[in-house]
Order: C-alpha cells, then sequence, then structure tokens
C-alpha cells in the first residue's frame, strides 16, 4: 500500500512538514517525483486546467516545466485542519525570451488516510517582474 507521511489529522507540525515536503518536491521539478506525494485518482484544478489522475499530473508538470524554466517555488502553511490543508505560495520563472514572472496563489489540499493528496485546488496569478526583482 502507498503511503506519503506525515499522516492525517495534521497538527502544526506535520502540517508544517507537508508544506516542506510538497516546497522540496516541486522545486525537484521531477514530474514522476512530485506525482508519487498524489492518489492515483487525484482530482487538480490548477488555474482554469482541470487535471485527473497521476498520469495527467505527469503531463501537466513536464509541460509546466518546459515553459516556466529556472522555476523556484516558496510555499506557507496558511490553515490545517483534520485531512486538509491550505497553502499560500509564490514562485519565480522566465520564459524562453527571457521575461521572468513572479506567481502569487493559494492551494487547498485534501489528504487519504495513507497521506497521499487526493485533491487539489489551486488559484494562480502571474506577474511580469524584471531579472533584477527576484527575490527566490
Amino acid at each position: 500500500m502507498e503511503q506519503k507521511p506525515p499522516f492525517p489529522p495534521f497538527n502544526e507540525e506535520t502540517a508544517r512538514q507537508k508544506v516542506q515536503l510538497a516546497e522540496d518536491a516541486w522545486n525537484s521539478k521531477d514530474p514522476v517525483k512530485v506525482s508519487m506525494a498524489y492518489t492515483q485518482d487525484t482530482e487538480w484544478r490548477n488555474r482554469a486546467e482541470f487535471i485527473n489522475g497521476r498520469a495527467e499530473v505527469q503531463q501537466f508538470l513536464e509541460r509546466k516545466w518546459n515553459k516556466e524554466l529556472d522555476y523556484k517555488l516558496k510555499k506557507e502553511l496558511w490553515a490545517f485542519k483534520d485531512n486538509r490543508i491550505a497553502v499560500r505560495f509564490e514562485y519565480e520563472w522566465r520564459d524562453d525570451s527571457g521575461q521572468w514572472y513572479r506567481a502569487y496563489g493559494n492551494e487547498n489540499w485534501e489528504f487519504d488516510e495513507q497521506g497521499l493528496m487526493k485533491k487539489r485546488f489551486a488559484s494562480i496569478n502571474d506577474f511580469p517582474i524584471k531579472a533584477e526583482d527576484r527575490r527566490l
């Protein structure tokens, strides 16, 4: 059986651990590694895109990181209760023309009893920035 500790119900310490593990995985930019934190039938909303299942997660992340070059992410715990966590995040990336962006957003996560994320709903806004204005 697949497991991804820490497991719900979350307390402040385990919720912070879960957020840091997610940040570390996403910063690896490894679609397979990242996808293993999600259930086989995971449901996502990422901006206006709806993604279902690990295979679609992997495809989405491959497209994302082929477009979003030099990606760097920072996540922050916002709230938690039982098997749910809400995070605030920002990340920076550049496109193939050299234009940098900072993306801001919020995610709502729901986990199964094995610690795998079964739902991820993300609201994200991109803001063009100058290279010298990068923070991450």
